[in-house]
């Protein structure tokens, strides 16, 4: 297990291999911390990740955490992430990916910053459109990429493998799976927690350990 420290009590409170149809109209639905249903137009595949290193991003939208959360090979969510993502029209594609390019600096060739500042720092890239995780304002909506802040981005950075770690893109709530490993990490709502979190907490039923 990883002896990185979480995040949580700041943030909360506060190969391109596809494993499914990566777009907005596919949905992934966490059946546990490590098993995921992946249903497309074609049908429903159950994909574990049990063993591996992955990345879950709960996207910033209506019904999901607006967080993304590193679990590692045996089972720890080990950090998590405020996160935000497609904006209407540009919505993040869903699904379970592998990522396969990686760039500590980047600027973007299809949105570049006019001040000629980078805007992609920390890039992992999970889809061959141009999707990414990456440094940037978690405040703002992305033209489909997922921004995180410095700290986030830099520490997923640093701790993903190409062509290894996997991401898995949902639109719905991976919190109550991991809420206790959280909470075992120090995780404790404070003034600085984003309100949406707050409104989710308060109707928030976690699932326990064992039977996560």
């Amino acid at each position: 297990m990883r002896k990185f420290g979480l995040t949580i009590a700041a943030l909360l409170l506060m190969g391109t291999a596809v494993l499914s149809a990566g777009d907005a109209r596919s949905r992934v639905f966490p059946l546990s911390k490590t098993k995921f249903a992946v249903a497309t137009g074609t049908g429903e595949k159950i994909v574990d990740l049990t063993g591996q290193d992955y990345i879950v991003v709960s996207l910033r939208e209506k019904g999901a955490d607006g967080l993304a959360y590193a679990v590692d090979r045996d089972g720890t969510v080990w950090w998590a992430a405020v996160i935000s993502s497609g904006a209407k029209g540009h919505e993040t594609p869903s699904g379970i990916f592998t990522i396969f390019r990686k760039e500590r600096f980047y600027m973007s060739k299809a949105h570049p910053d006019p001040r000629g500042i980078n805007n992609m720092d920390f890039s992992l890239w999970f889809t061959p459109q141009g999707h990414a995780i990456h440094m940037g304002n978690d405040a703002a909506m992305s033209h489909g990429c997922i921004h995180v802040g410095k700290k986030g981005a830099n520490t997923m950075f640093s701790w993903a493998k190409k062509g290894h770690t996997k991401v898995v893109v949902t639109r719905e709530h991976y919190l109550p799976f991991v809420y206790y490993d959280l909470r075992k990490s120090g995780y404790k709502e404070h003034s600085g927690t984003p309100g949406y979190i707050k409104a989710y907490l308060k109707t928030m039923k976690p699932i326990t350990p064992a039977s996560n």
